[in-house]
């Protein structure tokens, strides 16, 4: 397998947010907190339902602005940039893994793997296919999501999210709506492939299973987050 090559000049930490403020209503989601992810760590985020670990998703995958805070991926400060840019930034150094997986339905699992390189404009077959071998779906690339069992949605959406070779993984939830079996296999898989890749990795879960797959354990309670390592 190919390894990832870092971007020139980035330098560690890979992603790093300062004072991050998220305001629902009257209510602090995010209050102002912080976080710092070297490259290649692993980190897992915990939180009850409603603490807003998903919100926390949406601001360090540049899915959503804060309402205040500085927010770095990837050696470049995104305070400012237009959405086109936040959109081209997105592409380039970030992947995602969804609960709900979020295949495209009429595309088969490879189209749906390869999109992120299709929007990047260069389809690396080569790629995709060690993905698909080192996943064990190379078997249903050409089948559409409708006919795959839900353990097989999601490793084709880790393969969508590794498709770019990413300086960071983004993960809500990717065990959500996985047996235990099937869960405990796509952890397996993903955290082996991010350790190969030298990508950093941050999953956001409630599922106290995977604590001991992850370096740094960090709690978000009140907007804040609390050290568990």
């Amino acid at each position: 397998m190919r390894r990832r090559t870092l971007c020139p000049g980035v330098t560690d930490p890979i992603l790093d947010a300062d004072g991050l403020t998220v305001i629902r209503g009257e209510r602090a989601v995010l209050d102002d907190l912080s976080l710092s992810v070297e490259a290649g760590e692993r980190v897992l985020v915990q939180g009850e339902s409603g603490a807003g670990k998903s919100t926390l998703f949406s601001v360090l995958g540049l899915l959503e602005r804060p309402d205040s805070g500085d927010l770095v991926v990837a050696g470049r400060d995104t305070d400012g940039l237009s959405e086109r840019e936040r959109a081209h930034l997105r592409r380039d150094t970030l992947g995602f893994v969804y609960q709900d997986f979020r295949l495209v339905p009429d595309l088969t699992a490879r189209e749906n793997a390869a999109l992120p390189q299709d929007h990047a404009g260069e389809r690396d077959e080569d790629w995709l296919d060690d993905l698909f071998a080192n996943l064990d779906i190379s078997d249903v690339a050409d089948r559409l999501p409708a006919t795959l069992s839900g353990g097989e949605k999601q490793r084709v959406a880790t393969a969508r999210a590794l498709a770019n070779r990413p300086d960071v993984v983004l993960a809500d939830e990717p065990t959500g709506q996985l047996d235990p079996d099937s869960a405990a296999s796509l952890l397996d898989l993903l955290c082996s492939l991010q350790a190969e890749l030298e990508t950093a990795l941050v999953v956001v879960s409630h599922d106290r299973s995977l604590l001991d797959r992850f370096e740094r354990v960090l709690v978000l309670r009140e907007g804040l987050l609390d050290d568990r390592s």
